[in-house]
């Protein structure tokens, strides 16, 4: 498995315990992730359930990195969690700056890493065929 491989699923198992977070100890991402905002049940299952299915996005993702359309939604969840979270720091003040840059650390890291494998594949396979 590639290191990227590797890296989604650290970030895919990271995610699980934010899943968990959100159906069972709704504190636990007040604290963490919308401190400046009440949350209600209702809003931490719905995080809960985006972050399974974006869990499971990176766990499919890192054992199928040459699946092009699955490797565009993983990536893509990752530029709609980010900015979801830019927005809610930016606009609506939820979460402060810490935590925004808690969830930056892995977004940008996955999204930067995933641009730059995309685009070195890229260009080995325009050399092959020059």
């Amino acid at each position: 498995m590639k290191a990227l491989g590797w890296w989604l699923m650290l970030v895919g198992s990271l995610r699980l315990a934010s899943v968990w977070f959100g159906f069972f100890h709704i504190w636990a991402l007040r604290l963490a992730v919308f401190s400046n905002t009440t949350m209600t049940e209702v809003h931490g299952r719905t995080f809960g359930v985006w972050t399974l299915l974006t869990c499971t996005l990176c766990f499919l993702c890192a054992f199928n990195l040459e699946n092009k359309p699955l490797y565009l939604v993983t990536f893509l969840s990752f530029i709609y969690g980010f900015g979801h979270f830019l927005t809610e720091y930016l606009f609506y003040h939820t979460m402060v700056l810490s935590n925004l840059t808690t969830v930056g650390v892995f977004a940008v890291t996955s999204i930067l890493w995933m641009l730059l494998l995309q685009w070195n594949a890229h260009q080995q396979r325009h050399v092959k065929h020059s």
